[in-house]
């Protein structure tokens, strides 16, 4: 289907283009939501009179949108999530923990405008990018740890889970037990020494 598009959509074109797509997505994404206008004569008539508001109009929202990205500057959230000993979270960190936290920060956005590819399930600094126009885009830093002390050292640059495993590994020593037969445990040995005696 061919389609005019009204704003810049990624990886598609900028306002004004017409360009062909699946009738899936014209029918289910860009007509619903206002992004584009089925590509017939009559609606490049009503789009080339109307080209100059719909264009100034994207100016002021973009012009809006970059005043808005500069509260972004170094915005960093934290998110404290229980998680296994290996760092894999119990759940997720989905987009609508992102815009509870980044909300409680005082920045202005919603859910279609958090841009994460796939859900967080492991402890770690990620960057998510925040689209606050289809021009204008943010990127915040997301630290997910199980405590603020290691949100803290991972704010420092810290990998806490490779310094975790040095630290089992240094403080771990298994009891040897030299009379012990090869390969043979401690719940064996008295059934042995029974059958012995």
């Amino acid at each position: 289907m061919d389609v005019i598009l009204l704003e810049r959509v990624e990886k598609l074109g900028a306002i004004g283009d017409v360009v062909t797509v699946k009738d899936g997505f014209a029918r289910n994404f860009l007509l619903p939501r206002k992004k584009a206008l089925r590509a017939n004569e009559a609606n490049k008539k009503v789009f080339e009179a109307n080209r100059a508001r719909i264009e100034a109009e994207n100016a002021n929202r973009r012009a809006e949108a970059e005043v808005e990205s500069k509260t972004f500057d170094n915005a960093t959230v934290t998110l404290i999530r229980q998680a296994s000993n290996v760092g894999q979270l119990y759940g997720s960190v989905a987009v609508r923990d992102l815009v509870e936290a980044l909300v409680a920060d005082g920045h202005k956005v919603n859910k279609s405008q958090i841009v994460l590819d796939r859900p967080i399930k492991a402890i770690g600094v990620y960057d998510v990018r925040v689209a606050l126009h289809p021009e204008v885009a943010v990127t915040v830093k997301v630290n997910v740890a199980r405590s603020p002390e290691e949100a803290e050292m991972q704010a420092q640059g810290v990998d806490v889970m490779a310094s975790m495993f040095e630290r089992d590994e240094a403080g771990f020593t298994e009891d040897y037990d030299p009379n012990a037969e090869p390969g043979a445990t401690a719940e064996v040995q008295p059934e042995q020494e029974e059958a012995q005696g």
